[in-house]
């Protein structure tokens, strides 16, 4: 396609004598159609130039060398210069590309890169509970969209399968393992198992000791440790797989932290040869205020375990080597912001430079209760699979409410229920806590998952009536210049940038905002213009818009891990 900015930056390179991509980073799309397609802030070189943004602005203007073919118009609006684009070239380019090419948006800009991406990264015999819904479906999204955009993208499932905690686990069933049949509803009972030992660990020393001692002997490959570390797995996976199903999440690996037990002794190695491991109570710890972090890294704990971070630390050396990853990122709760801190830059001792500046954290807020927070320790957790089920049998009823003789009403309200937690857990800026709400979430009206997959579900319909969608040859452009049209057909040529956005921030919302917006112009298209009249030209016209706006729809809600119904 044309790319206008580009086209916009060099008109603007040529009149001023900067450089042509600085410039075009500083393009901008205006809120308000009425301030043009694309807009250029002069506010960005009044330091430079040394003079008044409006000034800048009307130099600019009086010298600038514009293409007629692909810009109408430039103006001055205070230290804004507006471009407007011929809009006749515009649909022409959009709709040409939404014919030739089948997987619309999609490109190689990514081509030869490596990126990693971890994310859900459950606990082993605990529940899939809400608290883990953000890592999964954010780290889901950003996976699919740099997939689409030509990365070679790793989805890693790290999952927790190490760590004191399988020393109370073991414990545990040593205590108390006869009283549970594992067989059915292992999970909750491994679950409760826990919640017991963490009470007792609380009331008597000597019981976190033998947990702690378990802990020991597990990573000494104890065997009655390691078969029971091992059947805890088993059971958890099978749970977790289920959960993956519905959510159509899919990982190229689950090497968790068990798998990197063997790969610690080389991280004390390497940290003693720099010279940078200190002893602190026993423990072996690396100083870190030369960056400005007062906490140290513990890398060892004084009897000897390991600790979260020398798996971490031994998995991003294994990562560099096996992946040669140019970006890695992490999708961990905000809470783990200093720990990510303290890991990086310990990394710096371990790997290549190229490999540390890779290394991100994209950190997200948490799902509350309305009640307040989850903790797996005492109990009071929102299993996965209850919200979905629950959020799936509320689909139904408004499903059957609306529509009766709807048939498939059991796959359309699975795709609709799952729609709406995925909608839901991905339409706010990653940052920010969330309460999740079945009402709002399900609301066919407002900005949802529903929403969106209602407003594709009227382009099918449309189609359907139609009973045909023209060839590209039969689309007159003209017929597609007014006000809602336009709006429709700008939004999807934006689709590829918008994805490029969410790569550049980390930032699966700002996708979901687009799909919004789409539903919403394409709804103010279809009520301004009947789409189904006797000019033959205007509804070829508008029929095909109908199609590329339902095919934009479709793209980017499976990139958010959506799945569309034909009907509802």
């Amino acid at each position: 396609m044309i790319d206008f900015k580009k086209t916009i930056a060099k008109s603007i390179a040529e009149a001023i004598k900067i450089d042509e991509k600085e410039l075009e980073t500083y393009i901008e799309i205006p809120k308000d159609t009425n301030n043009g397609d694309y807009a250029f802030p002069c506010f960005r070189l009044a330091k430079e130039l040394k003079k008044a943004p409006p000034m800048i602005a009307n130099d600019i203007k009086n010298n600038i060398k514009i293409d007629e073919k692909f810009i109408e118009k430039v103006e001055v609006a205070g230290g804004y210069l507006n471009f407007y684009i011929q809009q006749s070239v515009m649909v022409k380019d959009v709709l040409e590309e939404i014919a030739n090419q089948e997987e619309y948006g999609k490109s190689e800009i990514g081509k030869g890169k490596n990126i990693i991406v971890e994310y859900s990264a459950p606990n082993i015999a605990k529940p899939f509970h809400i608290g883990h819904l953000r890592t999964t479906l954010i780290g889901n999204s950003l996976y699919r969209i740099y997939k689409y955009l030509g990365y070679h993208t790793i989805g890693i499932n790290h999952l927790g399968d190490y760590g004191t905690q399988f020393g109370k686990m073991i414990e545990a069933y040593k205590m108390w393992g006869e009283e549970y049949d594992l067989s059915v509803d292992p999970i909750n009972k491994l679950m409760d198992m826990y919640v017991r030992i963490n009470e007792l660990c609380k009331k008597d020393e000597n019981v976190l000791e033998r947990c702690r001692e378990n802990f020991r002997l597990l990573e000494a490959k104890d065997q009655y440790c390691v078969d029971l570390w091992n059947k805890f797995k088993d059971l958890s996976m099978v749970e977790f797989n289920k959960i993956y199903d519905i959510l159509n999440v899919k990982f190229d690996s689950y090497k968790g932290e068990s798998f990197y037990a063997d790969k610690m002794d080389e991280v004390i190695e390497k940290l003693n040869e720099k010279g940078v491991l200190k002893e602190s109570e026993g423990a072996k710890i690396v100083d870190l205020t030369d960056v400005g972090i007062d906490t140290p890294c513990i890398v060892q704990k004084a009897n000897g375990s390991s600790i979260y971070a020398t798996r971490d630390l031994a998995a991003i050396m294994y990562r560099a080597k096996t992946y040669d990853f140019d970006k890695c990122l992490y999708v961990v709760a905000y809470e783990q912001n200093l720990y990510f801190k303290q890991i990086f830059a310990v990394a710096r001792y371990l790997v290549d430079e190229k490999y540390v500046k890779g290394l991100e954290h994209v950190s997200y807020g948490m799902v509350n209760l309305p009640t307040g927070k989850m903790s797996t320790r005492l109990g009071n957790v929102v299993k996965i699979e209850d919200l979905i089920n629950e959020t799936i049998e509320k689909a139904k009823e408004i499903i059957i409410e609306k529509n009766p003789e709807l048939k498939n009403k059991e796959e359309v309200a699975k795709k609709v229920g799952v729609g709406a937690i995925v909608y839901n857990t991905l339409s706010t800026t990653t940052i920010k806590d969330q309460i999740f709400d079945w009402d709002t979430a399900l609301n066919f009206q407002g900005e949802t998952g529903p929403y969106i997959q209602y407003t594709y579900v009227r382009t099918k319909s449309v189609l359907e009536k139609a009973g045909y969608i023209p060839k590209i040859g039969e689309v007159k452009f003209d017929n597609l210049l007014d006000e809602t049209s336009k709006n429709c057909i700008k939004l999807i040529y934006n689709f590829e940038n918008t994805l490029v956005q969410v790569t550049e921030k980390e930032e699966p919302s700002i996708l979901s905002r687009y799909l919004i917006d789409l539903a919403k112009a394409f709804s103010n298209f279809y009520n301004d213009n009947k789409i189904l009249v006797e000019d033959k030209d205007v509804q070829n016209a508008r029929v095909y818009l109908t199609y590329a706006v339902g095919k934009v729809l479709k793209i980017g809600a499976n990139l958010l891990g959506i799945e569309m119904p034909d009907k509802m």
